[in-house]
């Protein structure tokens, strides 16, 4: 039998959809890290971040059955928790207006992955910093950062997740890196901000399944 940590996210939503509900939970526990970091990057707190991951999951259940399979799975549940934050924002009266246009190919503003950056990584007071840093970016800009840099995602996938295009991606990408430059520390992970404690991930992706197992 093929071991659940080889199943593409597919075949782990075929599944589910033929009533194996409790495979969902592999859903969860892969994209716990993702989503969080765009909830957080989005300015949210900790507390209003796991609420909204909780309403991504299950909107995304819900709606298992309309997911498109030639469309890619991150991409589609990352745009439901954007979606999901985009209306909590327009509901505390923040700005109004989700991002519109993304693009491709720019260079990452952290060239020194190889470096041994572990101290670095670690330093919980750079890693404040960073943070409050780019709450201090437009959100514009802060989110096309945030889905490049921190959470990983490629140009494609970028766009794709803001319905923008991939040009407006590389402009607004260049544009947070210029605000950011002479303020981050070029041999710092982006990938460390943000985490999601280990801590964190078992009660989120047990709560969540409680709520799937019930409807």
């Amino acid at each position: 039998m093929v071991s659940n940590m080889l199943l593409t996210d597919n075949e782990v939503i075929s599944y589910v959809l033929q009533g194996k509900k409790s495979m969902f939970e592999l859903v969860v526990r892969k994209y716990n890290p993702y989503l969080y970091k765009i909830g957080r990057s989005y300015n949210y707190n900790h507390d209003d971040t796991e609420d909204l991951m909780q309403d991504t999951y299950i909107d995304a259940f819900k709606h298992l059955a309309q997911f498109e399979q030639r469309s890619d799975f991150k991409t589609w549940i990352i745009r439901i928790m954007l979606n999901n934050c985009y209306r909590k924002n327009k509901k505390s009266s923040y700005k109004n207006e989700i991002m519109k246009d993304i693009n491709e190919n720019s260079k990452p503003l952290f060239h020194n992955y190889d470096h041994d950056t572990g101290s670095m990584v670690h330093n919980a007071e750079l890693k404040i910093i960073l943070e409050d840093v780019l709450k201090q970016l437009p959100e514009d800009y802060r989110m096309v950062f945030a889905l490049r840099e921190i959470t990983g995602l490629s140009v494609a996938e970028t766009a794709d997740s803001l319905h923008i295009s991939q040009a407006n991606v590389k402009v607004r990408l260049n544009r947070a890196k210029i605000m950011l430059r002479e303020l981050i520390e070029k041999s710092y992970k982006p990938t460390e901000l943000f985490e999601y404690n280990d801590a964190f991930c078992n009660p989120m992706t047990d709560k969540v399944m409680k709520i799937i197992e019930n409807l």
